[in-house]
């Protein structure tokens, strides 16, 4: 093997060296690349660099001899059944972007005791990519709705950017327990995040909480039982909207974890099943422009809105 000099292509967008390596030479591990870049042997543009320092498409990486390095671990085998479900969902997709309809009950990434999640099936959304698409933001396990994912690494740092300047406008469609005090209104409460015997929780704190804003509106309601509302977060905070409607005095039907029996309406087929879906998304794209997706909601909340009366085409 030789030393190979690589340019840094448009697509890899700008990145840190550690995460271009990691991209490009899966099997090097961090040791390995810091004792590279102390010793010179990894230089960008012909200068010493560290793992940590930014590179950006046109720089010259010299990437020397790397040896026997282990190979990734194989990427877990998508069934059959789970890559139809998921190219069915696709709502948009580009060179670029590619944007889903996520599943209730599906978690975007995996953690303790979650084997089943998208971030371990995003192979099947690859097409004819050399890359498998890339996470952008998140939902909830159980929310269900619009999901961004980028097909390029350039791609999901101008989406991320767009994410986190607020660039992107969203609404989400929430089934309630109760009537709110307001027809529409705005929900201003810090949030902080707290310990506690039945794990992390997000309650309203004045004084240690980040500052969290929810605009809402009832679209239609079954009093005094439910209303249908629909809520655009100008903040993005961990379970944002399940306290704002808990503390509205209206939990989520279903959002135990906050809203406890409250949450519970006797007679509606899924009680315990989360009736929040992220509806419709607007926010630029990469290239330019804007992208506009709408996704239709999942069953269980199809289910609940012919119980109540509520027709989705009514919102306006």
């Amino acid at each position: 093997m030789s030393v190979e000099l690589v340019t840094v292509a448009e697509e890899d967008g700008e990145a840190r060296l550690d995460r271009w390596f990691k991209r490009h030479y899966p099997g090097l591990a961090f040791g390995k690349l810091a004792k590279l870049c102390r010793t010179g042997q990894v230089r960008i543009d012909g200068k010493r660099c560290d793992p940590s320092d930014r590179i950006e498409p046109g720089v010259v990486i010299r990437v020397p001899p790397l040896g026997d390095i282990d190979s990734p671990p194989p990427p877990r085998e998508v069934s059959d059944r789970d890559a139809a479900d998921l190219k069915a969902r696709v709502l948009f997709k580009d060179k670029d972007v590619l944007i889903i309809n996520k599943p209730a009950g599906l978690a975007v990434q995996g953690g303790s005791g979650t084997t089943h999640h998208l971030d371990g099936m995003l192979s099947a959304l690859q097409y004819d990519s050399i890359d498998k698409p890339r996470l952008v933001h998140r939902l909830d396990r159980d929310t269900s709705g619009v999901l961004v994912l980028a097909r390029t690494a350039a791609a999901a740092n101008a989406l991320a950017a767009a994410f986190k300047s607020r660039e992107t406008e969203k609404v989400y469609w929430a089934i309630c327990a109760g009537i709110p005090p307001l027809d529409e209104g705005t929900i201003d409460l810090k949030l902080a995040k707290k310990g506690g015997p039945q794990g992390e929780r997000v309650a309203v704190s004045g004084e240690e909480g980040l500052r969290a804003i929810t605009h809402y509106r009832t679209i239609d309601s079954a009093p005094p039982k439910a209303c249908w509302i629909r809520l655009e977060p100008e903040t993005g905070r961990t379970h944002q909207l399940r306290v704002h409607c808990q503390a509205m005095g209206t939990p989520i039907l279903g959002d135990v974890k906050y809203g406890a029996s409250a949450a519970i309406l006797q007679g509606v087929d899924h009680p315990r099943q989360l009736h929040l879906h992220a509806r419709s998304l607007r926010l630029p794209h990469p290239k330019g422009g804007y992208i506009d997706v709408t996704a239709p909601p999942p069953p269980h909340m199809l289910t609940t809105f012919r119980y109540f009366g509520f027709s989705p085409g009514d919102d306006r």
